[in-house]
């Protein structure tokens, strides 16, 4: 059976809470990611930050030319996560049932990568 853990990214970009704003936004730019885990300095996941969640802090940019808050301010709590021995079946299936781009990925309480659709959609593919 494959699991995620052979597909995810096990280097993702991750951001700390208290991160500003515009730094968060141009970090998930400049990765082409969809979302990014928040982590504490030990690397506990804390939330996570979407592109979507950064837009409120982008209108305010450009409506008063100033970045407000941090990573904190704006991300979910409290995030639907996948285990790194989660097959691929049952992995495609929390994406059907969920909006999400992208799904952080636990090992116990440990954050051990990020799966998104696209690794997974390519996995599939190879296997089919």
């Amino acid at each position: 059976m494959t699991t995620i853990a052979t597909v995810m990214q096990a280097e993702p970009l991750t951001l700390r809470p208290d991160t500003p704003m515009r730094e968060a936004a141009a970090a998930l730019v400049a990765a082409s990611a969809a979302a990014a885990p928040v982590t504490d300095q030990g690397g506990a996941l804390l939330g996570v930050l979407t592109q979507k969640d950064c837009f409120r802090a982008a209108l305010n940019a450009a409506y008063y030319r100033q970045w407000s808050g941090c990573v904190a301010d704006h991300m979910s709590r409290d995030p639907v996560t996948l285990a790194a021995d989660t097959d691929l079946a049952s992995a495609a299936e929390a994406f059907l049932d969920h909006p999400f781009r992208a799904f952080p990925v636990v090992q116990g309480k440990a954050l051990v990568g990020v799966l998104t659709r696209s690794d997974l959609l390519a996995a599939l593919l190879r296997l089919g």
